[in-house]
C-alpha cells in the first residue's frame, strides 16, 4: 500500500513523528495575499493544539484531510 516514491506525511508539531492526517490550511495576512496557503500537517493527537495556535493569530484558513489537500500536490 505505501509507495516508497512517496515521503510520508509526518506530523508538522515539534518533536512528533506520527502520521499526519490533516491539513491546517493558513496564512499571515500580514506578510501573504489572501489566496496563498501553507499547510502544516498534524495528526490526530496534535491536531487541536496546532489549529489553536494559527487560530489565536486568526491565522486558520482550513483544516482539510492531508490526502486532499491541493497544497499537497507536486
Amino acid at each position: 500500500m505505501d509507495d516508497p516514491a512517496t515521503p510520508a506525511l509526518v506530523c508538522s508539531a515539534r518533536g512528533c513523528a506520527a502520521p499526519a492526517e490533516w491539513a491546517l490550511r493558513w496564512n499571515n495576512p500580514r506578510l501573504h495575499d489572501a489566496a496563498r496557503r501553507k499547510t502544516w500537517l498534524a495528526c490526530p493527537e496534535h491536531r487541536v493544539t496546532l489549529g489553536d495556535f494559527l487560530d489565536a493569530r486568526s491565522f486558520l484558513r482550513e483544516v482539510v484531510p492531508a490526502a486532499e489537500s491541493p497544497t499537497l500536490d507536486s
